[in-house]
């Protein structure tokens, strides 16, 4: 997947991205440099067989504290991974290829599917996405720009529902 280049696109520490193939069309995604693959945040996971492949079909919050805007999603499975955890705890995944739309460049990404349910963000962009010609800078935030004020209110005004 990976495909090495020169190029010297900056992402903040934390930007909205996109994934058009899935209809994703705004997630918040924390960008880290410590994950080797990324990840999305999947709900009910299901493997089936399609013309002898194996797919999974799940489902995709992409609001961090809410159901709103859920989309059902089906996707050849790539791999498996084994991932740990900076606690240190191991878990399989099912890994999945997908489009991103990162600080206006669409790139394909290798993104294991888990369940993000108590971290901060829906989704970890990794090392192996962003040596696709990313520099990080720290020190910024939303480099590719926001989701427009809309999609913003409906994610707000699920957050304050749920608390």
């Amino acid at each position: 997947m990976t495909n090495h280049t020169h190029s010297s696109t900056f992402t903040g520490w934390r930007e909205w991205v996109s994934m058009p193939n899935i209809s994703v069309p705004w997630i918040k995604a924390k960008i880290d440099t410590g994950a080797r693959t990324s990840a999305l945040h999947a709900y009910e996971l299901t493997e089936f067989t399609r013309a002898g492949a194996a797919w999974v079909r799940f489902t995709v919050h992409p609001f961090q504290h809410g159901d709103s805007g859920a989309l059902r999603v089906e996707l050849p499975v790539h791999d498996r991974r084994l991932v740990r955890s900076s606690s240190g705890h191991a878990e399989e995944r099912i890994t999945v290829v997908t489009s991103l739309v990162l600080v206006g460049r669409v790139i394909e990404a290798e993104v294991t599917l888990t369940n993000r349910d108590e971290m901060g963000f829906r989704m970890l962009i990794g090392r192996e996405a962003l040596e696709q010609g990313f520099i990080v800078d720290p020190a910024v935030s939303y480099l590719g720009g926001k989701p427009d004020q809309t999609t913003l209110a409906l994610n707000n005004a699920t957050s304050s529902s749920r608390e």
